[in-house]
């Protein structure tokens, strides 16, 4: 769960989950943890890095699961070493495969359905952060073919996400992926008509200085811009699809009118309360609150992370597996 989701729901529902659906649509696009059964602390290898504290064989719980699919230290996830956790998001791919596709059976209590349930998720993940990307691309795009092409990709991403372990398992990801990303695209560059800045897509910016790239309007489709000093920027209008913002520094920045933001790719950033943020975002609770005055470009750059990570396509990844 990010820690803006986790923040709106409050101390209690934190700790013991509550039943509402973070819903776009008729579809849940959010966690929603307490009806999981920590799906995404099992399934999934985490390596030891600047992200997590340890190495985790995927299948094997991570030692800071309770038995009541909570998180032993999710208070403190970052002072203890685990900052990936934090800014996971399984856009609600997690309960649609625990109570949904398998029927609310935990795998504690039936062992047999484990292995085909993480096998799930990881198909089901990337299929709901196909789903959000078009409902949030539907909401930018006119009335016209494209929109109509758009919804017809919602529906069929929809239909699959509905299917039974074995036709979810059937399911060739990739090749959803490349068909729903090309749609995106023509929908971001409709959405910048008239805006378009520079073009960025895939680029690797690993902490690199751009407080004068001019990047209002730019592609930076699966960018990435893990570390990049992006401080007091305009990011009017940019299309920031998958784009790699961990550590990125964001304070001053305006992301107000940016596309294809989602609240886990701020989670992942660092930023203030002079960010500018894009209408239904929240600011991360672990971001400054303090002013900082903003250095000169020629000032010191921040250092870039430990690994890049590079997402296919310049549109959604598959996402790094983390709670």
């Amino acid at each position: 769960m990010s820690e803006a989701e986790d923040q709106r729901r409050g101390p209690e529902a934190r700790q013991h989950g509550d039943a509402r659906p973070a819903a776009r649509g008729n579809r849940e696009l959010h966690a929603d943890c307490a009806r999981c059964f920590g799906i995404c602390c099992v399934a999934p290898a985490f390596a030891a890095s600047a992200d997590f504290a340890l190495d985790k064989p995927a299948g094997q719980p991570c030692p800071n699961l309770r038995p009541d699919s909570r998180c032993g230290i999710h208070q403190d996830l970052r002072q203890r070493g685990f900052p990936g956790c934090t800014v996971f998001d399984c856009f609600g791919a997690g309960q649609h495969v625990a109570q949904g596709t398998f029927g609310g059976r935990d795998w504690r209590a039936d062992p047999s359905t484990a292995r085909r349930m993480f096998d799930t998720f990881a198909v089901m993940r990337p299929l709901h952060e196909l789903l959000w990307y078009l409902t949030e691309a539907l909401a930018l795009t006119p009335a016209g073919r494209l929109r109509d092409e758009l919804a017809a990709a919602l529906t069929e991403t929809g239909r699959l996400t509905d299917g039974t372990p074995e036709e979810l398992l059937a399911v060739d990801v990739d090749a959803q992926r490349d068909r729903v990303n090309r749609l995106l695209s023509r929908a971001g560059e409709q959405a910048r008509a008239g805006r378009a800045g520079v073009d960025r897509r895939g680029a690797v910016l690993i902490g690199v200085d751009l407080r004068r790239a001019g990047l209002a309007g730019a592609n930076l489709r699966g960018a990435c811009l893990i570390g990049a000093d992006l401080r007091g920027v305009d990011l009017g209008a940019a299309d920031l699809t998958g784009a790699d913002l961990r550590g990125a520094d964001l304070r001053g920045a305006d992301l107000g009118d940016c596309l294809f933001v989602h609240q886990s790719q701020l989670d992942a950033a660092r930023g203030d309360h002079r960010t500018v943020l894009p209408a239904g975002l929240r600011r991360p609770a672990h971001w400054s609150l303090t002013v900082t005055p903003l250095r000169s470009p020629g000032g010191p750059r921040p250092s870039g992370g430990r690994s890049a990570g590079r997402r296919p396509n310049g549109g959604p990844a598959a996402g790094r597996r983390r709670r």
